[in-house]
């Protein structure tokens, strides 16, 4: 069977002249074969409302600590308070302990105007687990200044100190229980008689052996003018110790006394109280009414904390989100997340459903795969996509016991507890471009480059570098140019892009090679003698580069001898003319005229010798 108990604390305020408080609200919450257990004592002399002649407190006072057998500490904390601002340090045993928090509330004072009263804890778990079942002697707490400066605590006797220890405690032999300690400081006097306190949200499956608890400080047992401690409406009790119209008495319930003098340590069996199905808890506790003789009389009591014990068994899903791992310029995720079942007292079933958010908009869901036992976890592994639409800083909300909607399909000990946030930036990456590469055609549109000369136009930190023929493969890491010193590019013009490493992505710059023609170089002379060396009219940079031109070849005499183009060059003979077609040509100064056919160039003439 699933029990469920979840706690969220709603006060209703009547108007009063408090000037402060701290609302009593949810601490800690422990679950699994847990109880606790309270000591203190008083600093008071004596009650202040029967001996009403000191004004001044204890510097000492002791209490023991015995556990039962067979248990182990979970929690500890040790609580102080009284009159004016507070002691923020103090000793146990002669071990200082410094205040985690204090706590103040106000009081309007007809006759003396604004008193103040404070309450501090500090966590002291790990001392109480050294030192076990002990006397604890507690001492320090000096107030001796706020009581000599401000007669009014004296004066109203509500001049007080005194202090508690509560353990939370596992016991193997108990029931699966949830402990929960809520904690802060209010107040009900005179002014503000009556104060409700609403433990909301609550599912009550099971109810045996369900008991409620308070620390308070400041009751009397003198003033039981319409004193009243009621959970769900019916007046609770525990006779002799606490009669129902004296709930704030003086007393401690785990020892039977009533020396504890304006303070309480109490805790009231609720199984009567409350009933299977009940879905809120609401305490009322009052004070104040009007004696024998028609005048307002009422106690002055500060709640400092309310602990409940109910039976629960009920899985508590949280989930936590390890890491997500991003992809470069790539809109894809991979979240790695956990599920727990840690503050529970029950397994989590299998597929328990998970839903991912991004910016509040369901982008995939998954689901538990085993069982998870009480203080076990399973790690999960999903990869989403995000919209288009998204902004690239958005903030992942991963929710368990969600089917993508906000609705569960589990009951938990706490509803309130299973999500977990991460704000991320997609990594996208900024494509730059660079200036081009021109290089002179080497023929067919093709030329040599030195890739590396454009590192000289940026910033690489040192980090590793790689070119590649497109952006798939820079992308996916393949095929990189392996001699980027000595590039020979395939087309006109191309482009290539350059990787640099820069954690935790990449920079991307792209650039292209442009193949242009260069003005070509005319020898002077050429020799077709046949001797393997110079035997042609070669013009550097002419031919598979100005693959359209035409060239023109006159004798002195200014007749056209030969003409040729790309495939047809001038190897010393004629091919024009009426006579010696297809001869050599004799020794001699002959005139070109070079038509590049290119609009960047204009026309070449000139001189070339043929010699032998």
């Amino acid at each position: 069977m699933f029990r469920l108990y979840k706690y969220v604390l709603l006060f209703i305020f009547i108007t009063s002249n408090v000037a402060f408080s701290q609302e009593i609200s949810l601490f800690q919450q422990f679950n699994g074969r847990y109880d606790y257990l309270a000591i203190g004592n008083t600093l008071n002399t004596f009650e202040n409302n029967i001996d009403r002649d000191f004004c001044e407190i204890l510097p000492e006072s002791q209490a023991d600590l015995l556990l039962p057998v067979n248990t182990n500490i979970i929690a500890a904390y040790l609580y102080w308070a009284g009159s004016g601002e507070g002691d923020l340090e103090v000793s146990l045993n002669s071990v200082p302990f410094i205040a985690d928090d204090i706590y103040l509330i106000d009081y309007n004072d007809s006759s003396y105007g604004v008193l103040t009263y404070f309450s501090c804890y500090a966590d002291i778990t790990d001392y109480i687990i050294a030192t076990g079942n002990a006397t604890y002697n507690f001492s320090n707490l000096d107030i001796s200044e706020t009581l000599f400066n401000n007669p009014g605590y004296c004066g109203n006797r509500t001049n007080f100190a005194g202090w508690s220890i509560y353990i939370v405690y596992e016991d193997m032999d108990l029931p699966l229980n949830q402990v929960n300690l809520f904690q802060g400081l209010d107040i009900i006097n005179r002014n503000v008689r009556e104060k409700i306190i609403t433990l909301d949200n609550v599912n009550v499956l099971d109810n045996e052996g369900a008991k409620i608890g308070f620390l308070a400080w400041e009751g009397d047992a003198l003033l039981n003018y319409g004193e009243s401690l009621l959970i769900n409406d019916n007046i609770i009790s525990n006779p002799p110790l606490n009669p129902a119209n004296n709930a704030f008495n003086g007393t401690n319930t785990f020892t039977n006394s009533n020396t504890f003098y304006n303070g309480d340590i109490d805790v009231y069996g609720i199984q009567d109280n409350i009933t299977i199905g009940d879905t809120s808890v609401e305490i009322k506790l009052t004070t104040g009414d009007l004696d024998v003789n028609g005048i307002l009389q009422a106690d002055l009591i500060i709640i400092n904390n309310i602990i409940t014990v109910l039976n629960s068994q009920l899985p508590d899903a949280t989930v936590q989100i390890n890491a997500i791992n991003l992809e470069c310029s790539n809109r894809q995720i991979t979240i790695d997340y956990t599920v727990f079942n840690i503050n529970s007292t029950e397994f989590l079933p299998s597929n328990v459903p998970i839903a991912f958010y991004a910016n509040n908009e369901l982008v995939g869901t998954s689901q538990t795969i085993n069982q998870i036992e009480i203080g076990d976890s399973e790690n999960g592994q999903i990869t989403i996509f995000i919209p288009d639409h998204l902004p690239n800083d958005i903030t992942i909300t991963v929710v368990v016991d969600d089917i993508g909607d906000g609705t569960g399909i589990i009951t938990e000990l706490n509803e309130l507890n299973n999500q977990d946030t991460q704000n991320i930036q997609l990594l996208e990456i900024v494509i730059t471009p660079l200036q081009p590469i021109t290089n002179c055609d080497e023929g067919f549109n093709m030329a040599y480059f030195d890739l590396t000369l454009q590192l000289d136009s940026i910033k690489t930190n040192g980090e590793p570098t790689a070119f590649f023929l497109t952006l798939e493969d820079l992308q996916n890491n393949d095929n990189d140019i392996l001699n980027p010193g000595n590039f020979q590019n395939t087309v006109v013009p191309q482009t290539i892009y350059l990787k640099i490493e820069n954690q935790p992505c990449y920079d991307i710059y792209y650039f292209d090679l442009i193949v242009e023609n260069c003005p070509p170089h005319v020898p002077q002379v050429f020799t077709p003698n046949n001797d393997g060396y110079n035997d042609w009219f070669n013009i550097q940079g002419l031919y598979n580069i100005f693959e359209k031109h035409k060239l023109l070849i006159y004798n002195r005499y200014g007749t056209l001898i030969f003409e040729g183009d790309n495939n047809n060059p001038w190897v010393g003979k004629s091919n024009k003319g009426l006579n010696n077609i297809g001869k050599a040509l004799p020794v001699g100064t002959y005139f070109y005229v070079l038509y590049l056919n290119d609009s960047n160039y204009k026309t070449l003439t000139g001189w070339i010798y043929l010699n032998m």
